[in-house]
């Protein structure tokens, strides 16, 4: 399996079924794995897109850990989505039911008979995942792989410049792998039903003011001088949170703002429900503040610990609302930097 360099967005080779559906009667099968985190399942949703696109006879799949399943379903080119528990699995290794699950799994994707698999994640998992299905698998070479030791899994493998957004790079493997020239911005392909109940009357803000990592938060402060703002705007907040901690820190934050509540638990499609009637987003770099970007919302995006260049956000070519990164891996951004970006935004 030669190792070929993937084609720059707008080129690439005009052939696109000749590498996968040669003598195929039937429509072309092809799976993404892409399992996590939430904010890089939603950066390869226009790979799916652009795929439907280019082979619109094209059946195409997902492989998603199951907490995060619930976004590559909320796509309107992707069939089916086959769910893993790797972060539940790897709790109880010698549990059978585990074992059983694994077995179930495997056999779904082995039965579907693939045509090609494409692992966007590049992480030694994913391409161990990738093989169960007994299909090709196609993904980045050994330079370009988040993790150099996935390429060893593929049958076929692409370099794509590891400085490049993670979206263009799941798009551009992609491109590599069918041939079909990339064109124009990215598109989510997102359709959701939205909820009863999570339109508002009112203009309403989200605030998602909590992270996975330490060093992705805000100062309580600045947040509160937002919220303060957002108010003198006419604008009620609602905070959202997941673990006992987050509620905690959540509750704590809005008690201190001025029409600020937290959200009681909900799903995540009651969450991109809300996400999706919101006058305005504002959150740190996590899967929810890229998702209400994804879904052509308002929205602004506080970096504190990486550059917005690999991973800012990116909204729907479609909808054409603004969408604002900032801060950066060196230094986050001061209240007025957010405000600002917010005004503009709205």
């Amino acid at each position: 399996a030669a190792n070929r360099r993937a084609p720059a967005a707008g080129g690439g080779s005009s052939r696109i079924r000749t590498d996968i559906a040669t003598d195929q009667s039937g429509p072309v099968r092809i799976l993404i794995v892409k399992t996590s985190s939430m904010g890089d399942v939603v950066h390869a949703l226009p790979l799916a897109v652009d795929i439907a696109h280019a082979l619109p006879a094209a059946q195409v799949d997902w492989l998603c850990e199951e907490a995060f399943a619930a976004i590559p379903a909320m796509s309107r080119h992707v069939s089916d989505v086959h769910r893993v528990a790797l972060r539940r699995w790897r709790r109880r290794p010698f549990d059978p039911t585990v074992w059983r699950q694994m077995r179930i799994a495997k056999s779904g994707l082995r039965d579907t008979h693939y045509d090609l698999v494409l692992d966007v994640q590049g992480l030694a998992k994913s391409a161990w995942l990738a093989r169960w299905t007994g299909a090709p698998v196609t993904g980045f070479d050994s330079s370009t792989a988040r993790e150099g030791i996935a390429a060893h899994f593929y049958q076929r493998r692409f370099e794509v410049p590891r400085n490049l957004h993670a979206i263009e790079r799941c798009r551009r493997l992609g491109a590599a792998a069918l041939g079909y020239a990339i064109t124009g911005a990215p598109r989510f392909g997102i359709a959701l039903n939205v909820e009863p109940g999570s339109s508002n009357s009112e203009p309403m803000a989200v605030l998602l003011v909590n992270a996975s990592r330490a060093s992705k938060l805000w100062p309580d402060e600045r947040w509160i001088a937002v919220e303060r703002w957002l108010a003198h705007q006419g604008i009620a907040s609602v905070l959202f949170c997941g673990s006992t901690e987050e509620r905690s820190r959540s509750e704590l934050l809005a008690a201190r703002m001025q029409r600020a509540e937290v959200s009681p638990p909900a799903t995540l499609v009651t969450i991109a429900s809300a996400l999706a009637t919101a006058s305005i987003v504002i959150g740190l770099d996590t899967g929810l503040t890229h998702l209400a970007a994804a879904l052509g919302r308002p929205t602004v995006g506080i970096f504190c610990d990486y550059d917005p260049a690999l991973v800012g956000l990116t909204g729907d070519a479609d909808a054409g609302n603004a969408v604002i990164s900032v801060g950066s891996a060196i230094a986050a951004p001061v209240a007025s930097e957010v405000i600002d970006a917010a005004a503009r935004a709205m």
